[in-house]
């Protein structure tokens, strides 16, 4: 990346000269809907500075790291579960995921829910639920019909 500015094109989740990439490797594990952009990286921060967009009837994958998320909503609006609670979020919402924390977002109302995402640049691989994980999610019957899995 360039040093200055790197400009918003009109609308929403574009960066100019920032590649949207695929959120995932299909079949890698269960999400829909989604992409991702690498905004800034910097080795001397140590971390990178990501964007999100989620459809309108897209999903995350649910998962969890070692790695804290410290995630900033955009535009749109729809849920997120953070460790066993599923929380509103909306355009400028605020959204703190500890180490080890089961998460997933979800957008909803009909249009995409755009976040930043800003993580340790050296970080894990996301770690799935297994049957007992999720039995243990699937207690909470708000959690158990907000998860896709």
């Amino acid at each position: 990346m360039t040093a200055g500015p790197v400009r918003a094109e009109a609308g929403h989740g574009a960066w100019e000269g920032v590649e949207v990439l695929r959120y995932k490797a299909e079949g890698t594990a269960p999400f829909k809907d989604i992409t991702r952009q690498v905004l800034f990286r910097d080795p001397t921060l140590a971390c990178e500075l990501r964007y999100f967009e989620v459809g309108a009837d897209g999903y995350s994958t649910l998962e969890r790291h070692e790695h804290t998320h410290a995630v900033m909503i955009l535009h749109g609006r729809g849920r997120v579960l953070v460790r066993d609670r599923v929380h509103a979020v909306r355009a400028h919402d605020l959204v703190h995921i500890p180490p080890r924390t089961w998460h997933q977002f979800r957008a909803e109302g009909g249009a995409p829910l755009g976040f930043l995402c800003m993580v340790n640049a050296e970080r894990d691989r996301p770690e799935l639920p297994t049957a007992e994980d999720l039995a243990a999610l699937r207690r909470d019957p708000e959690v158990a019909s907000f998860i896709r899995a």
